[in-house]
């Protein structure tokens, strides 16, 4: 064998020849972001079906865009199907979308110390975000009404309806 054969050995794929700095340690996360991967699968598949059949509601039935309002969102919410339906898909993208930033953060910072308070700062965010949007979905009045208890104008229609049955 040559001088110049042993100067170009390389390791082959997969030797478990690894420098150390090209690696982050290996441990307990391996079946973690297989999981975490079979998620954003899995998620993506069952967002595109929610996110379809949310913008054909909307779009197609109906007014078309001319009718999404305040009345339009209220009434759907006053089902809890509706209620359901928005819920997962909030639930899903957050936490299919927070998943894509934890991997960006991964892939992408050298410091320990700069991925850990990034990661804190996603998942403050994205913990705030869903349990907002959750009040917002289950803890939503679209029955307006003023200080005496009586309705305002701007209350959506089927407001009306119910108060004549009161």
């Amino acid at each position: 064998m040559s001088a110049t054969a042993e100067a170009t050995n390389i390791a082959a794929p997969r030797s478990g020849r690894i420098d150390p700095k090209y690696t982050r340690g290996k441990g307990k996360s391996g079946n973690f972001e297989m999981l975490a991967w079979l998620f954003m699968r899995l998620s993506g598949v069952l967002l595109v079906v929610l996110i379809f059949v949310h913008l054909f509601s909307n779009l197609m039935v109906g007014e078309g865009i001319n009718g999404i309002d305040f009345g339009l969102v209220a009434g759907k919410w006053a089902s809890p199907i509706w209620q359901i339906w928005d819920l997962a898909m909030l639930w899903l993208a957050m936490l299919h979308g927070t998943n894509g930033v934890r991997t960006i953060i991964d892939d992408y910072t050298e410091s320990d110390k700069v991925r850990f308070w990034l990661k804190i700062v996603l998942y403050a965010a994205s913990t705030a975000i869903i349990v907002l949007g959750t009040l917002v979905i289950f803890t939503f009045e679209p029955c307006m009404v003023d200080s005496t208890g009586q309705l305002l104008d701007r209350s959506p229609s089927f407001c009306f309806d119910q108060a004549a049955f009161n």
